[in-house]
């Protein structure tokens, strides 16, 4: 199997969140907070070595899956038509699982002074965003396969209802990214600007593909 250059630097990034992990272990405190809730308070903690290295584990697990995934596909020639495309998702997955790291790590060492000051929510609202728009640039790029993009019935049955599909969802996408920006001055509603754009954008473009697929077979 021949290893692609951008796969190395998926897995520096995960070899680096172990290197950062290792370094800090010994200042973490023996319960670390790992959760927040939509109002940015901690409402989940775990033991220390949890805390520290189920990130990079679970980045571990993503890894091989992303580097399978292409191929094993049944449409795998497809992948390849918008792999740059692809390859710069999971770049960016992996940078975003990196960057909600590092944030847990720095709020568990800073005094409990600093931490009243800090707002998790700004910190998370403009990551979530450029992670959507950037899932709008993927899959209005995206071609028939059975592993990325907008997978209904309609759109795996008839390519044209695919490619309508994909480049409307993708503009939606980028629109709810949009969207979402609102939470980081509205820190309260942060959570809905987040989520209520993407379901809806879900929903429709589900609704949507089933439209259009009636449409070509009337």
């Amino acid at each position: 199997m021949k290893i692609r250059k951008s796969e190395i630097g998926f897995l520096l990034i995960v070899l680096l969140s172990f290197v950062v992990g290792f370094y800090f272990y010994p200042q973490m405190p023996e319960s670390m907070a790992s959760h927040w809730g939509v109002d940015g308070q901690v409402n989940g903690y775990m033991p220390k070595f949890w805390g520290v290295f189920l990130m990079p584990i679970i980045s571990v697990i993503m890894l091989v899956f992303f580097v399978v995934l292409p191929r094993v596909d049944p449409k795998k020639e497809n992948i390849e038509k918008f792999r740059n495309y692809f390859d710069g998702f999971v770049f960016l997955i992996f940078a975003f699982l990196f960057y909600v790291y590092a944030i847990t790590l720095y709020w568990n060492l800073i005094t409990p002074e600093a931490r009243a000051s800090f707002s998790i929510i700004k910190f998370l609202v403009p990551a979530f965003a450029i992670l959507f728009y950037y899932i709008g640039i993927l899959i209005s790029h995206a071609k028939s396969n059975w592993s990325i993009g907008i997978r209904t019935p309609w759109t795996m049955s008839q390519e044209d209802v695919w490619d309508k599909t994909h480049k409307l969802g993708g503009t939606l996408f980028k629109a709810a990214a949009v969207i979402s920006l609102l939470g980081f001055v509205f820190v309260k509603y942060a959570f809905w600007f987040l989520l209520a754009p993407v379901i809806f954008v879900t929903l429709f473009i589900v609704l949507y593909s089933y439209l259009l697929f009636r449409k070509h077979h009337k």
